[in-house]
C-alpha cells in the first residue's frame, strides 16, 4: 500500500494539478522528461528534510503500458497449441511415474505456473551456440524439469523410454529428478534445485563474462545469462544476497525471471502482504531494472476504463491471501469480493460473466505479455533486469490443484480434473486413451514440427545442451616448480606460502598463465598475496577512479578493468560462485580457466558445502585453497576460526581431491598433478589442498617420492637400528608431521624404538582406493585378493600411530586396512585460542602425545611393559586425569 492512500488528502484540487501536470509532460515529452522531473522535485523536497519513503514501488501494474509493448512475433496459437502439448507430456510424465511407484515423486504444479514463461524463451530469446558467440545460459528452476523433458521429447532429443523412466537413472536409461549436469552431462549445465544456489550462481556466473570479456579472454558478445526462481524462493538469503553486486557492475547480461505465483510450499509467500511489491523495492534499490508482469491483455481494456484510478487502487489494496483466493473460488466470488468493494468496479464489470471475469489472465500467462517483457529485459542497457511475473500456481488443474494451498504435494490429477485438463488444452487423446496416460508428438511434417523447428533454427539449434569437450592446455611440468622442489634451504616459510609461490609459477607460465585467476574473500594480505595486487592487478569494471593512498609502495592496491585477481570481498558464497563459473568455463563458454580460490579453511566447505556439493554436480574444475588451516596452528584467533574438520566435508564429494601436505615440495607436486588431470587429461575432478601459517624450514624433495605424493602417503624417513627389537610406524600430515618427526627421534633415542615415518598428504584418497581394492576383492572371491596401498606400504611392521591437526576421525578413514594396532590422535572439538604449543597439549596431538600413544601401542601387543607407559606419562608430565578436549 502507497503512502497516499494512508495519508488523507487534504487537498484534491491542488493534487490534480500536479496529476495533470505530470500526465501533460508523459503526453508532450516523454517519459525521460518526466523521470527527469520527479527525480528533481525529489531531490529537492529531501534537501528541504521531507521524510522519503524507504523503497519505491511502483503501482500494482504492468511496467510496460499496452501501447509500448514490442509485438510478439511469430504464430501465437500454433505456440499455444505446442506449449499445451508439453503440458499435457509433463503431467503424463510425472503421473505415469507415481502410478508404477508412488515414491518416486515429481512436481507438476510449478511448471503449470511457468510453461508460458519458458515457452516465450525457447521459442525467441534462448540462443543456442553457433559462429560468432556461445549460447545463451539459462539456470532452470529445479522443480520444472518434466516440463523441460517434455519440450525435448517433441523436438526428437529424448525418447519415449526416457520419460517413462524419469526419476529412474540407476539402470541408465531415465531422467534425472531435477538439473543435474553430474547426471545427464549432455543436457544440463547448472544444478539448482538447491533453491538460493542458482540465482546466486547466475549473478556471478554474469560477473565472470564481463571480466572474462574485459580481459580480452573471449568476446561474450550479447550472451545473456536468465535465471528462473519462484517467489518463494527469494526468501532464501543466497536468492537476493548478491543483487547489490549485479547492479554495481551493471550487468546488463544478467535477466531474473521470479515466477510469482505467489506460493511456497506450503502456502501463501506473503498471504498478508505484496511479494511483488516487496520484490521491486528490494531489486529497485540494488540498481536492477524492474519489469512487472501482472495482468494479461483481457485486462487492458478495464484499465482504460478506470478513469478515476479505482481499479489501480483496488489492486495496490488486496493482498496476495485475497488473489490466492479469487483464482481459487471462482468469476462469483471474484466479482463480489474483489470488483465489489467499490460499485464503480461493479458497474464496470456488470456486462461480463463470471467466465468472463475468471477468465481475467495474469501476466505471466499472457505471450504477449511476456513476450513484450523479455524484449525489454534483453534490450536494456547498463543495468541487470528482473521479470516479476504474475502466475497461478497449478494452472489448467482446477479443483485439483489450481491456486491451491497443497498444490505443490500434487503429483497427480483425479479423472474429472484430467478430462478437463486434456479438454482445457485440446490434446488429441481419447476418454478411453486417458486412463494409460499417453505422450503424444505429432507427425514429424506436421505443422506444429514445422514451426518448432524452424524456431530452434533461427535460435541456433538445440536448448539446453552442455558440452562435455574443450581444448587441452600445455600445463608446466614438474621442473618448471624446481625451486618449491629445491626447498628453503633453512629459511622458514609456510605451506600457504609455498602455495603461493607455486601459483606465481602458474600466473607466470607463458600457456595457463592468462588462463590463471587468483579469487580472495578479502584476504589476500593474510595469506601473502598483496604482491600480487601490483603484477595482476584487481579486476574492478570500473577500472581505478582513485588513487590508492600506497600508490608509492612496490605493493600498492592497484584495481583495474583487465586485473586478473577477483577480489570478492567479505563474501565466501559470492567467491565460491565466482570460482565454480570459472572452474565450469570450460563447458560454458568453450574456455578453460584455472580458478584458484583462497580462503580460511574454516570458512570454506563449512560455509559454502552446499555450493561446493553444486560444485562437485557441475564437474567443475579448478583448485580450492583452505588456508591457515588445522585447528591449532591458527593460534590466538579461537574456536569460529580454527578447522579441523574440513577435509571430512571434502572427502563426502566424489570428485574432490583433497591433500594436507606438510612440505614445500609436496605442494608442488600436488598442484602439478592437478593441472595435468583438470587441464590436460580434462578430468573433471577439482582439487581441495589445505596449507597453513606456521613458519619452518623445508628440506628438498627426496627421491622417488611423486608417486607417493599423489597416492596420499609415502616413506619419509626411519629411524633404524638392528640391536632395537622394538618397532612403530608413525603416520602425519600437515604441520603435524613434524611433531610426528620430532617424536619418533625420541622413541629412538629414549626407548630404543624404530620407526618409519609416514608422510600422509590424504587420508581421503587412501581410504577410497582402499574401499575400492575392498569391493573387488568381495565381487571376485576366487581371485587373488588385491592389496590396498595403505597395506601395501605399512606391511605389518609394528602398531601405527597417527596424529594430525584434523579430528580423529580424518586419520581413522584407513583404519580398515590396518592388520594390527591402530591409534589416531586428532582434535576432537571446539578451538580455542592459545599458543601453538599449548594448543597441542589441550588436543593431545604433539611429540610427547605420540610416543606415549607409540608406547601403549607397544604395551597392548606385548613387546614393553606398561609400567614404560606410565613412566612416560610422567616423565613428559602429561595428566592422566586431563579432561577429554571433546568434551571441553
Amino acid at each position: 500500500m502507497t503512502e497516499q492512500h494512508i495519508l488523507e488528502d487534504i487537498d484534491p484540487i491542488e493534487t490534480k494539478e500536479w496529476v495533470d501536470a505530470i500526465e501533460s509532460v508523459l503526453r508532450e515529452e516523454g517519459p525521460d522528461r518526466a523521470r527527469y522531473i520527479l527525480d528533481r522535485l525529489t531531490k529537492e523536497a529531501a534537501k528541504a528534510g521531507t521524510a522519503m519513503p524507504a523503497s519505491i514501488t511502483t503501482s500494482y501494474r504492468n511496467t510496460i503500458a499496452p501501447q509500448n509493448e514490442k509485438p510478439l512475433p511469430g504464430d501465437l496459437f500454433m505456440e499455444r497449441r505446442i506449449r499445451s502439448i508439453i503440458r499435457w507430456n509433463a503431467l503424463a510424465m510425472v503421473m505415469k511415474a507415481n502410478r508404477e511407484d508412488s515414491t518416486l515423486g515429481g512436481h507438476i504444479t510449478s511448471f503449470s505456473s511457468a510453461a508460458t514463461l519458458y515457452d516465450i524463451g525457447f521459442n525467441h530469446f534462448f540462443r543456442g551456440s553457433d559462429s560468432e558467440q556461445e549460447a545463451d545460459m539459462v539456470f532452470f528452476q529445479g522443480h520444472i524439469s518434466p516440463g523441460i523433458y517434455a519440450r525435448s521429447y517433441i523436438e526428437g532429443r529424448l525418447t519415449e523410454e526416457q520419460l517413462d523412466n524419469f526419476r529412474r537413472e540407476v539402470d541408465g536409461k531415465g531422467l534425472s529428478s531435477y538439473p543435474h549436469p553430474w547426471l545427464m552431462p549432455d543436457y544440463w549445465q547448472f544444478p539448482t534445485v538447491s533453491m538460493g544456489l542458482g540465482p546466486l550462481q547466475a549473478i556471478y556466473q554474469a560477473h565472470v563474462m564481463k571480466y572474462q570479456h574485459s580481459r580480452g579472454l573471449i568476446d561474450q558478445g550479447d550472451r545473456k545469462v536468465w535465471a528462473f526462481l519462484g517467489d518463494g524462493e527469494c526468501d532464501e538469503p543466497e536468492s537476493l544476497g548478491a543483487i547489490a553486486l549485479a547492479g554495481r557492475e551493471k550487468l546488463d547480461n544478467l535477466i531474473f525471471v521470479i515466477n510469482c505465483n505467489l506460493q511456497r510450499l506450503d502456502g501463501p509467500v506473503r498471504g498478508n502482504g505484496k511479494i511483488v511489491q516487496e520484490l521491486e523495492g528490494v531489486f529497485r534499490g540494488a540498481g536492477w531494472n524492474v519489469v512487472k508482469c501482472l495482468w494479461g491483455r483481457h485486462w487492458d481494456a478495464l484499465f482504460e476504463k478506470d478513469d478515476k484510478g479505482l481499479l489501480a487502487k483496488r489492486m495496490d489494496e488486496v493482498c496476495d491471501g485475497e488473489l490466492q483466493n479469487y483464482k481459487a473460488n471462482g468469476g462469483a466470488y471474484t466479482r463480489e469480493h474483489f470488483f465489489g468493494k467499490y460499485p464503480e468496479l461493479l458497474e464496470m464489470v456488470k456486462d461480463m460473466s463470471d467466465d468472463d471475469i475468471m477468465n481475467l489472465n495474469r501476466g505471466g500467462h499472457d505471450p504477449y505479455k511476456v513476450y513484450a517483457a523479455y524484449a525489454e529485459a534483453t534490450s536494456h542497457k547498463g543495468q541487470p533486469t528482473v521479470v516479476l511475473a504474475q502466475t497461478v500456481k497449478g494452472y489448467g488443474m482446477f479443483k485439483a490443484a489450481e491456486a491451491q494451498n497443497t498444490a505443490h504435494q500434487t503429483k497427480k490429477l483425479d479423472e474429472e480434473s484430467l478430462a478437463q485438463f486434456r479438454d482445457k488444452f485440446g490434446i488429441p487423446i481419447s476418454d478411453e486413451e486417458l486412463k494409460d496416460l499417453p505422450y503424444y508428438r505429432p507427425a514429424e511434417d506436421s505443422p506444429e514440427m514445422k514451426y518448432l523447428r524452424a524456431r530452434r533454427k533461427d535460435l541456433h539449434g538445440d536448448f539446453p545442451v552442455r558440452r562435455r569437450d574443450c581444448e587441452a592446455l600445455e600445463v608446466p611440468s614438474l621442473e618448471a616448480f624446481k625451486s618449491q622442489i629445491a626447498g628453503t634451504k633453512g629459511r622458514e616459510i609456510s605451506t600457504t606460502m609455498a602455495f603461493v609461490r607455486a601459483l606465481n609459477v602458474m600466473v607466470k607460465d607463458k600457456a595457463i598463465g592468462e588462463r590463471v585467476v587468483p579469487i580472495v574473500a578479502d584476504e589476500a594480505r593474510t595469506f601473502g598475496m598483496e604482491g600480487m595486487f601490483r603484477q595482476l592487478g584487481i579486476y574492478s569494471s570500473e577500472g581505478q577512479r582513485y588513487t590508492p593512498h600506497d600508490h608509492t609502495q612496490v605493493m600498492y592496491y592497484k584495481e583495474s578493468a583487465q586485473g586478473q585477481i577477483l577480489q570478492e570481498g567479505i563474501n565466501e558464497p559470492g567467491a565460491f560462485s565466482a570460482w565454480l563459473a570459472l572452474a565450469t568455463s570450460y563447458s560454458n563458454s568453450n574456455l578453460p580457466m584455472i580458478p584458484v580460490y583462497i580462503y580460511y579453511s574454516m570458512f570454506g566447505f563449512q560455509r559454502v558445502g552446499d555450493l561446493a556439493w553444486a560444485a562437485g554436480d557441475s564437474q567443475a574444475r579448478g583448485f580450492l585453497i583452505g588456508a591457515t588451516a588445522g585447528r591449532t596452528t591458527l593460534n590466538g584467533e579461537g574456536l569460529q576460526h580454527e578447522d579441523g574438520h574440513s577435509h571430512i566435508q571434502a572427502g563426502l564429494i566424489p570428485n574432490c581431491v583433497s591433500y594436507d601436505p606438510t612440505y614445500s615440495y609436496e605442494v608442488a607436486v600436488i598442484v602439478q598433478d592437478g593441472l595435468r588431470r583438470m587441464y590436460k587429461e580434462k578430468e573433471s575432478v577439482f582439487y581441495y589442498l589445505t596449507v597453513m601459517n606456521e613458519n619452518y624450514a623445508h628440506e628438498d624433495m627426496p627421491e622417488g617420492v611423486e608417486d607417493g605424493i599423489i597416492k596420499g602417503m609415502y616413506k619419509l624417513k626411519s629411524h633404524e637400528k638392528k640391536a632395537n627389537k622394538k618397532q612403530v610406524q608413525l603416520l602425519g600430515s600437515g604441520v603435524i608431521l613434524r611433531e610426528v618427526e620430532a617424536a619418533a627421534e625420541i622413541l629412538f633415542n629414549d626407548y630404543g624404538v624404530n620407526s618409519d615415518i609416514w608422510s600422509v598428504t590424504s587420508f581421503n584418497e587412501l581410504r577410497r582406493e582402499g574401499l575400492d581394492a575392498s569391493r573387488w576383492n568381495m565381487l571376485h572371491p576366487e581371485s587373488e585378493p588385491r592389496q590396498s596401498y595403505v597395506e601395501s606400504c605399512l606391511a605389518d611392521k609394528g602398531p601405527v600411530i597417527a596424529s594430525t591437526d584434523h579430528v580423529k576421525l580424518f586419520a581413522d578413514q584407513i583404519r580398515p586396512f590396518m592388520k594390527g594396532t591402530y591409534n589416531v590422535l586428532g582434535t576432537d572439538g571446539f578451538g580455542r585460542s592459545d599458543t601453538r604449543a599449548k594448543l597441542r597439549h589441550f588436543f593431545e596431538i604433539n611429540r610427547y602425545w605420540v610416543v606415549v600413544s607409540a608406547l601403549s601401542a607397544l604395551a597392548k601387543d606385548g613387546v614393553i611393559d606398561a609400567s614404560v607407559v606410565s613412566e612416560a606419562i610422567a616423565k613428559f608430565g602429561l595428566d592422566p586425569e586431563k579432561p577429554n578436549p571433546v568434551t571441553c
